[in-house]
């Protein structure tokens, strides 16, 4: 089943739900991709036969961030609206109780390594990077999502992370915390299945109530604080120097597509 163009969706008949992002610009994070994971996740959940979801991706990237392209053109009043219905979509699958496993077998990067931060589980091709790099454009990590990746990621290493904007492949992804394994690029959706099935073959409330459990203080202060500190966020974007650094990368997106 397809939606939106942006992401398809398929439940096998072994209850494995498969969320792969298809979008044009490599799977870049717009308004259409926000909405569609926000049902395809709402269905997953309201779905009995579904015991679990792989989250992919279809062409090289799994996912390099929002999409600048698209979100460049916004006033401030239509981009805090887009930020408020990702927060609410990060929070949405954060909080799914069911298993979820994200295969990424390309690039994870800013907004695309969020999404994958909400999964349970997550395996990296080999060679391929992951990170947070929101700071080299000039803009804070959301609040909802420094929390996540409090979780994630400890010690000295969450500070390398977040205020460094470094990218990690391999072992080191794993040393960091935002990767669990690390498998060849052909063996990811397998090794993701491979998990999830571990995973669905325990009792669905007992492992629903122990992920609630495990994840209840991040998302206590996710919906305490996430939206008083959107402000933050926005002055950051919208800052002179900024929007300077995001109409050039969109000059550049635009002429390597157009290319």
């Amino acid at each position: 089943m397809e939606r939106d163009g942006r992401l398809h969706y398929d439940v096998g008949a072994d209850g494995l739900a498969e969320l792969r992002l298809n979008h044009p610009r490599g799977n870049a994070i717009g308004g259409s991709m926000v909405e569609g994971l926000r049902r395809a996740f709402r269905d997953a959940e309201g779905d009995p036969a579904v015991r679990g979801v792989l989250l992919a991706s279809d062409g090289r990237l799994f996912s390099p961030g929002l999409d600048l392209v698209e979100l460049a053109a916004l006033d401030r009043g239509s981009m805090s609206e887009f930020m408020t219905r990702f927060s609410a979509c990060v929070l949405q699958m954060y909080t799914f109780p069911k298993p979820v496993v994200a295969a990424l077998r390309g690039p994870a990067l800013a907004g695309g390594l969020v999404l994958a931060l909400t999964a349970d589980w997550r395996v990296l091709a080999d060679g391929a990077r992951v990170g947070l790099n929101e700071l080299r454009v000039g803009v804070p990590l959301p609040f909802g999502v420094s929390m996540i990746l409090r979780e994630a990621v400890a010690g000295p290493r969450l500070e390398e992370a977040a205020l460094f904007g470094r990218n990690y492949l391999g072992a080191e992804a794993v040393e960091v915390g935002l990767v669990h394994e690390v498998r060849p690029a052909d063996d990811v959706d397998s090794a993701g299945r491979e998990r999830l099935v571990e995973m669905t073959s325990k009792d669905a409330r007992a492992f629903a109530i122990t992920k609630k459990y495990l994840r209840s203080a991040t998302v206590e202060r996710f919906r305490a604080f996430d939206a008083q500190c959107l402000g933050e966020f926005l002055d950051g974007w919208f800052s002179p120097e900024t929007r300077l650094r995001i109409e050039g990368l969109v000059a550049e997106l635009r002429a390597k597509h157009a290319g």
